[in-house]
This record gives structure tokens, C-alpha cells and sequence, in this order.
């Protein structure tokens, strides 16, 4: 399965957007993390709606560097990372499109994993990053 325009619409992606960070803002552990450090939620929704849109359907729109912003968030731990795939599954699961939720659902632990990486290296960086969910 792969990122494909004919995976879903851009009206369904941004559905799942709005429909996860409706559940952050109201999560007692991302809530107060998310709403510090954004400061313009229409600006973030819509890059963010680019971000899945680039990165379900293929459509190259988002154009960012997430990684500097996060790594410079202070006090990320595992269990935020873990709590924000929680309520990422929490929203797919109520997608009608199959397609888009298992592509989602394969996405989205690489996304988190990848950006944990990235602020342990940026914030320990004689450490070995550990991982998410180490089995």
C-alpha cells in the first residue's frame, strides 16, 4: 500500500486532523504540551493537514521541518509519545476508509519513533537514543 491520491480524499484527511487534535486539546497530558507551544491552532491544523495530505495521498504540499520544533520542546517523554499514538489509533479506528486507517495506522508509529529519535539526539546526544516501545 503506498501514498496515492486515490487512497483518500482531501476531505477525509482533513477530517482525521481535526478529529485527533479535537481528542489532544482534550487529553490532560498533551493538552497543556500542545496548547504552550502553538500559538495559532488554524495555521498548525492546516499544516498539519498538509503534512497527511504529502504523506497519505502524496501530494507534496507539506513543506517543514518538524523535527528543530520538537526537538526544542523541554521535558518529552516516551509516555507522551505513546499517549499521542493512543489517541492517533483512537481517531483511525473511527475512519470508514479502511485503506486510509491501515496506512495511517503503519505511518504514524514511524512518525513518532522518528521524532523521539530526533529529540534525544538533539537533547542527549552522547546517549544512544532508546526506543518507544523497546520489546
Amino acid at each position: 500500500m503506498s501514498s496515492t491520491p486515490d487512497l483518500c480524499t482531501e476531505e477525509e484527511v482533513s477530517e482525521l486532523v481535526h478529529a485527533f487534535y479535537a481528542k489532544v486539546h482534550e487529553d490532560p497530558l498533551l493538552a497543556p504540551i500542545f496548547n504552550a507551544h502553538v500559538k495559532d491552532w488554524e495555521q498548525h491544523l492546516a499544516k498539519m493537514v498538509d503534512f497527511w495530505s504529502s504523506t497519505l495521498r502524496g501530494t507534496a504540499r507539506y513543506r517543514g521541518t518538524p523535527m528543530p520544533r520538537h526537538a526544542q520542546l523541554p521535558g518529552l517523554d516516551p509516555e507522551l509519545f505513546k499517549r499521542w499514538l493512543s489517541l492517533f489509533h483512537q481517531t483511525t479506528r473511527a475512519l470508514g476508509n479502511a485503506a486510509m486507517r491501515d496506512r495511517a495506522d503503519m505511518l504514524a508509529p514511524r512518525i513518532a519513533e522518528s521524532l523521539w529519535y530526533g529529540y534525544q539526539m538533539y537533547n542527549n546526544p552522547s546517549s544512544l537514543p532508546r526506543d518507544l516501545d523497546p520489546r
